[in-house]
């Protein structure tokens, strides 16, 4: 089987990358025949995956979005893929993966009326409403319930074209042994003591993800000794160090930037939060959970559905004292949370992603 699979840009620290990496040996050993379609790699990222190139000109992003959906309609229409999945919004290809969800819901949540005037969003809401609705379009990716019912629900695709497959997870690579191997060097280096609560956020989108309310959230903590650890890249940073200032916790905020392994800061954390207005279902929540980490979520938030009381806390988005007061309880009481959080994704491993993904293209091919 020839797989061709879309991303514009293919970068190691994307979600839609790291689902592919984490299926692909799989898949090759099932004997599909995997090409990216991309504009760009960054890192040489996609390995030893055949790469084909699609890079047309454009000034902007409106123009470069939809000058590259042109292109990879008209390179499919030449080429002789068996299947053709897409992680970019593109009317015709036989399956989409969601894995950023559904924008228009992104624009709802974020609730700022102008822009929908926007040259950009029109745009991308005009090819995700086409793409849905395209009779080409055979399946649909989800990588949450949350997704599946949102897509259903707004554009009326049909039940059985909506799979649900989750990310799968390195359940040897995030382990919480990595608290032991790891993360007590981590926080000697850092000056952190075993009795310091360290919380982590990892992500690029501040705004998406939540931290700004974050921030204000450990402002408002009861216990004052909480570190909150930033990982991730975003062109806001230095607005989100200015506001750790303003809130007086500039000097329990340490912003990592992106780390290409993350593995020793889940050792070193204790909690994992991650209070979004809107995400589809984070890779790092999973891992985080793999490593035994307590979740502190958002009802907005895909992850959602595999928090219970066991292993964290779902709040409302935005709701700061919920989030402060949680924060609280979590740090009280990570240790005891630690099995429970393994054991919610423990069936996730990344043969049983693969087998889905095998068996849908199978079905379809």
């Amino acid at each position: 089987m020839k797989l061709a699979i879309v991303r514009q840009k293919y970068t190691p620290f994307g979600g839609a990358e790291r689902f592919v990496e984490r299926a692909l040996a799989a898949l090759q050993a099932d004997g599909v025949d995997v090409s990216i379609i991309a504009r760009e790699w960054q890192d040489d990222a996609a390995g030893g995956i055949r790469g084909v190139r699609v890079n047309p000109f454009y000034i902007g992003r409106t123009w470069r979005d939809a000058g590259f959906a042109h292109a990879v309609q008209r390179l499919i229409e030449r080429q002789g893929f068996d299947l053709v999945q897409s992680h970019e919004r593109i009317p015709g290809c036989d399956i989409y993966r969601a894995g950023d969800g559904v924008h228009a819901t992104w624009l709802e949540l974020r609730d700022k009326p102008m822009d929908r005037l926007a040259p950009w969003h029109r745009y991308t809401l005009a090819a995700e409403a086409a793409m849905f609705r395209h009779p080409g379009l055979r399946a649909v990716i989800c990588n949450s319930c949350m997704v599946r019912d949102d897509i259903a629900l707004r554009f009326g695709v049909a039940a059985e074209r909506l799979q649900v497959i989750h990310s799968g997870v390195d359940l040897d690579a995030f382990h919480p042994r990595l608290r032991e191997t790891q993360g007590r060097v981590l926080r000697e280096k850092t000056g952190v003591d075993v009795a310091t609560p360290v919380i982590l956020f990892v992500g690029s989108g501040y705004e998406r993800k939540g931290l700004p309310t974050l921030l204000r959230g450990l402002a408002g903590m009861t216990r004052r000794d909480a570190r909150l650890w930033v990982i991730g890249r975003d062109k806001r940073e230095s607005l989100m160090r200015s506001l750790a200032q303003t809130l007086g916790v500039d000097e329990r905020v340490l912003f990592l930037g992106a780390q290409t392994d993350v593995r020793p800061f889940y050792g070193a954390a204790d909690v994992f939060a991650l209070p979004s207005l809107y995400d589809p279902f984070p890779n790092a929540a999973l891992e985080a959970l793999a490593c035994g980490l307590p979740l502190l979520t958002t009802t907005t938030c895909g992850a959602a559905e595999f928090i219970t009381a066991a292993n964290g806390v779902v709040i409302t988005a935005g709701d700061v004292a919920v989030l402060a007061a949680s924060l609280d309880m979590l740090c009280a009481n990570a240790s005891a949370m630690r099995d429970a959080a393994r054991a919610s994704v423990a069936h996730l491993d990344l043969a049983r992603m693969a087998a889905q993904l095998t068996a849908l293209y199978s079905r379809l091919g």
